[in-house]
């Protein structure tokens, strides 16, 4: 939150993270925040109790710092999926209360009376919720007005209008790799800035219908693709 680009965002202020220790929320001598879970098993369970108070705590803090009431998102792999179209929206609300899991899991209890949204990576098993949760910042950091030198970036980034991004390049015009020679693309070089952006889209399109399908259904259903979108997608099936 210190470093690179996103860094502009905790500075100014536009986004702002408060780190709370589960373990101030324990009420035994050991500060226990986790336990086995009932039925037997491996692991250990994260304690409905302590994560209540904290919740608690939380909700107090924001009411006394006339802050608007947060979400409480907690990251399982068996939660949604993030993607951009939740991270746009979460960078226009009031933020959220973040839940870094740790063991075996969550208590239900728990997580069924306060948890407002399950959010997952992907398809894949972390240690915590710690690294997910970076990501997230990350992603609704650089959403934050000023935080990118050009306010046009993200507009372009994969996913921002349903697709992935074209390829990009830049000096030199000739670039030596072993024994060959690869050229930019010409019509970057051509000053035509509608063809430009036609190449640009056509390439996304094909970027996005080779490497991830599903997302071209997503795109048509919502309305994104425009007739020369699907006939240019139409010939590239026909090649196929």
């Amino acid at each position: 939150m210190s470093l690179g680009v996103t860094r502009r965002a905790f500075e100014s202020k536009q986004v702002d993270v408060r780190l709370w220790q589960l373990r101030e929320f324990a009420q035994d001598n050991y500060k226990r925040v986790d336990d086995r879970p009932y039925g037997g098993g491996p692991g250990m369970v994260m304690l409905a109790e302590p994560l209540t108070r904290a919740c608690s705590a939380i909700a107090q803090d924001r009411l006394q710092a006339q802050c608007e009431q947060a979400p409480l998102i907690m990251f399982t792999p068996t939660g949604r999926r993030l993607d951009q179209a939740l991270v746009q929206e979460m960078a226009q609300g009031p933020g959220a209360v973040l839940l870094c899991g740790r063991y075996e899991g969550v208590d239900q209890r728990f997580i069924d009376q306060h948890v407002d949204l399950e959010l997952s990576l992907g398809d894949f098993v972390l240690s915590g919720g710690e690294l997910p949760a970076l990501a997230l910042l990350d992603a609704i950091a650089r959403l934050q007005p000023g935080v990118l030198a050009d306010a046009q970036s993200h507009e372009q980034d994969s996913f921002s209008d349903g697709l992935l991004d074209c390829p990009h390049y830049s000096r030199p015009e000739q670039l030596r790799i072993g024994p060959d020679v690869q050229d930019v693309p010409p019509v970057l070089l051509s000053g035509n800035h509608a063809e430009i952006a036609r190449w640009r889209r056509e390439r996304s399109l094909e970027l996005t219908l080779a490497r991830r399908p599903e997302l071209i259904q997503v795109a048509r259903g919502q309305g994104k693709l425009s007739r020369k979108d699907e006939a240019f997608l139409a010939s590239l099936t026909q090649k196929s």
